[in-house]
């Protein structure tokens, strides 16, 4: 039994960290009699590797019978704002690019992804937002930046 629960624990520590949003607001954008209504969801959380950035993100989220049980598609709709929320520091050396947030947008094979590069010539951090479903063979997709400050130089691995 030991074998099987430190296996599995082994097995989650391989997984890519991501973070837990909270949720901020939400504007309801169209009724619906059964379930919930459709909504436009705003969502926060701090970069876990870069201490004074917070991002928000904004996306729809389907309403109704299906959006209620969670059988929905929600679109790929999304919207990315990261902001300095105090002093700016790096807990390590980051990766060039690193995914930081990943939030199921329906039951099967779509996601919102949020994904930060490191932009070393101009000592500034992108956080682009994306969904991984295609549309119209172009994603949607929107991006964000964050400049460090003068007196943090940004590392890379």
């Amino acid at each position: 039994m030991k074998r099987i629960i430190l296996g599995a624990i082994g097995a989650a520590s391989l997984l890519p960290f991501c973070v837990q949003a909270e949720t901020v607001g939400a504007v309801d954008t169209a009724f619906k009699l059964i379930g919930r209504n459709h909504q436009i969801v705003v969502e926060a959380f701090d970069d876990p590797k870069v201490k004074g950035v917070s991002c928000y993100v904004s996306r729809a989220r389907t309403g109704g019978i299906k959006g209620s049980l969670g059988l929905a598609e929600d679109t790929a709709d999304a919207s990315v704002a990261c902001r300095q929320v105090g002093e700016i520091s790096l807990t390590e050396a980051l990766k060039p690019q690193e995914e930081v947030f990943s939030e199921r947008s329906s039951i099967l094979f779509k996601k919102v992804r949020i994904v930060r590069i490191a932009d070393a010539r101009r000592n500034t951090l992108v956080y682009l937002v994306y969904s991984d479903r295609l549309i119209d063979g172009s994603p949607q997709n929107n991006v964000t930046a964050v400049p460090l400050p003068a007196g943090v130089q940004l590392r890379l691995r």
